[in-house]
């Protein structure tokens, strides 16, 4: 993913539009609260197929892209492993990218 993803991932954390954590992605997905999930891609096989399987399950796209730390300094916090972005047009533009 270009730096421009990153960026834009950083601006809808400010916007307040972005969910971060395993189980609190989870809930969002099957809250029908999620748009979008992003994973990075050093996520275990475990969580990975959990996640998957939620988003497949309650169709919401899966992203899988970047590392952990990648992801946690994009959005101001440490690494993270998974992120749901619950906005629909931030979603649109990310996936676009």
């Amino acid at each position: 993913m270009n730096k421009n993803f990153f960026s834009n991932l950083g601006l809808a954390m400010r916007a307040g539009k972005v969910i971060t954590g395993e189980e609190m992605v989870i809930q969002s997905v099957r809250g029908g609260e999620a748009k979008l999930v992003i994973v990075a891609e050093d996520a275990s096989e475990n969580t990975l197929k959990k996640i998957n399987d939620k988003c497949s399950y309650y169709g919401v796209p899966l992203l899988l892209t970047g590392q952990r730390e990648q992801l946690g300094d994009s959005i101001g916090k440490e690494a993270r492993v998974a992120i749901a972005v619950t906005d629909a047009g931030f979603a649109r533009m990310l996936m676009k990218q």
